[in-house]
């Protein structure tokens, strides 16, 4: 089964060098694509994996390639790197861009066949062969792939999947809700795709089965909010809010660092 989370040490630095970033509070300095981010080290290690947030390059740790990574380095370039092989860069970059975008789709996916009614099932195993189809395609053909589409198809799947799931459950998708107070918020069931929630306070709101997938999260407060069924929440969306030990999280998603036992409390 194809690996959907990311092993740095299988990889050879690609979201340090692959993606662009611009100065702003997630990254300290601008970096255009296919150059190496200044804090990179020669053995492909960053040298500031225990710093970031306090060094400025918050916007690292909200990155999750899916996995796609160690599948480039290993599946798509097996034996070459962006390095060694410079003349491969441009295509190892460009068809890293690809597989990260369905790698995610495989995420999606996986966590759909996980809850979805039967009747799904079958759709949904089709959506994931296809996905798997483009990614195993050769390196050249993956980095020229038109991926829209296909994730156009997978979105209305998915949003099918979770209105059955959800039932009759509040609609925000696509809702302004920057920096909204919604402590306490009983948020059950409801429809969030999508939804700015940037710097929004849900201390302790309850967001069971609330369908996340798109959701920006960024600076929000998760102090004891419930999210331990939530559907299509990221590791990525945990790790650009803040949170605390009361905090519920789904069982495959792990807790921040930065997020300590106390982290998140001020506006309680």
């Amino acid at each position: 089964m194809t690996e959907l989370r990311a092993d740095c040490g299988k990889c050879v630095g690609l979201c340090c060098v692959a993606p662009a970033f611009a100065a702003s509070t997630d990254f300290a300095v601008s970096k255009p694509a296919g150059q190496p981010c200044l804090n990179l080290l020669s053995d492909n290690r960053c040298g500031i994996h225990d710093s970031l947030r306090a060094k400025g390059f918050a916007g690292c740790t909200a990155y999750d390639c899916f996995g796609a990574g160690q599948r480039i380095t290993q599946e798509v370039f097996p034996g070459r790197d962006w390095r060694s092989t410079p003349d491969v860069a441009g295509a190892m970059f460009a068809a890293f861009d690809v597989l990260r975008d369905l790698h995610e789709i495989l995420w999606y996916l996986t966590e759909a066949a996980r809850r979805a009614p039967k009747s799904f099932h079958s759709e949904l195993t089709t959506a994931r062969a296809e996905t798997e189809r483009i990614a195993r395609q050769p390196p050249e053909r993956l980095a020229a792939a038109d991926v829209a589409p296909h994730r156009g198809q997978v979105a209305e799947l998915l949003s099918r999947v979770s209105a059955a799931l959800r039932g009759r459950g509040p609609r925000h998708r696509g809702a302004d809700l920057v920096g909204r107070d919604l402590r306490g918020a009983d948020l059950r069931r409801a429809d969030l795709r999508g939804a700015y929630l940037i710097g929004a306070d849900l201390t302790r709101a309850d967001l069971s089965g609330a369908d996340l997938l798109g959701a920006d999260l960024r600076g929000a407060n998760l102090a004891g909010t419930t999210l331990s069924t939530a559907l299509f929440l990221t590791q990525m969306q945990v790790n650009s809010a803040t949170g605390d030990t009361a905090t519920h999280l789904p069982p495959r998603l792990r807790r921040p660092p930065h997020w300590g036992p106390g982290a998140g409390q001020a506006g309680s």
